[in-house]
C-alpha cells in the first residue's frame, strides 16, 4: 500500500486509452451500415431463391405426374400458387410484403408448365429495398434463371 509508481513504468497514459477507443468507435460507425446493406442483400437472395424453387417444383411437379402446373403470382396479396391442369390449388405460398414483383413478359404474372417440361417462358423482376433481381423461365426447356440486376 502506499508504494509510489517508478519512474518510466511501462503503460498506457489515458490519451492513448481514449484515442483508441475513438479509433475502435470510428471503425465500427463506418462498418456497421455495410453490414446492413449485406444483409438487405442476403434476404433479398433468399426470397428470390425461394420462388425460384417454386418455380422449378412447379415444372418438376408437370412432369412427374405428366400433367400440366401453372405458376400463378398475385404481387397485391404476396401469394404464389401452384395450380393443376383442372384448376385445383396445388400449393400456395405466402410472399414477403418487403418483396415488390413485376412482370417482365408479355405472359404476365402466370407461368404454365408442360408435362414435357417447357413453359410460355416469362420474367419477373423481383426487388426489396435498394436490390433487384430478374428471375426467368426459358420457354423452351422451362429452365428456370436468377440474375442480379
Amino acid at each position: 500500500m502506499g508504494q509510489r509508481a517508478e519512474v518510466g513504468a511501462r503503460g498506457f497514459t489515458l490519451l492513448e486509452l481514449l484515442v483508441t477507443l475513438f479509433l475502435i468507435a470510428l471503425a465500427l460507425g463506418l462498418v456497421a451500415p455495410a453490414i446492413g446493406r449485406s444483409t438487405e442483400a442476403v434476404r433479398a437472395r433468399a426470397e428470390v431463391a425461394g420462388f425460384s424453387a417454386a418455380l422449378r417444383h412447379a415444372r418438376e411437379r408437370a412432369i412427374t405426374t405428366r400433367e400440366p402446373r401453372t405458376v400463378v403470382v398475385e404481387p397485391a396479396a404476396h401469394r404464389l400458387t401452384i395450380r393443376t391442369g383442372d384448376d385445383t390449388v396445388e400449393l400456395a405460398r405466402t410472399l414477403s410484403s418487403g418483396l415488390a414483383i413485376e412482370a417482365l413478359a408479355p405472359t404476365g404474372l402466370a407461368v404454365r408448365f408442360e408435362p414435357h417440361g417447357a413453359s410460355g417462358g416469362s420474367a419477373f423482376r423481383l426487388t426489396r429495398g435498394s436490390v433487384s433481381y430478374r428471375v426467368s423461365v426459358d420457354p423452351v426447356t422451362g429452365r428456370v434463371r436468377n440474375a442480379r440486376e
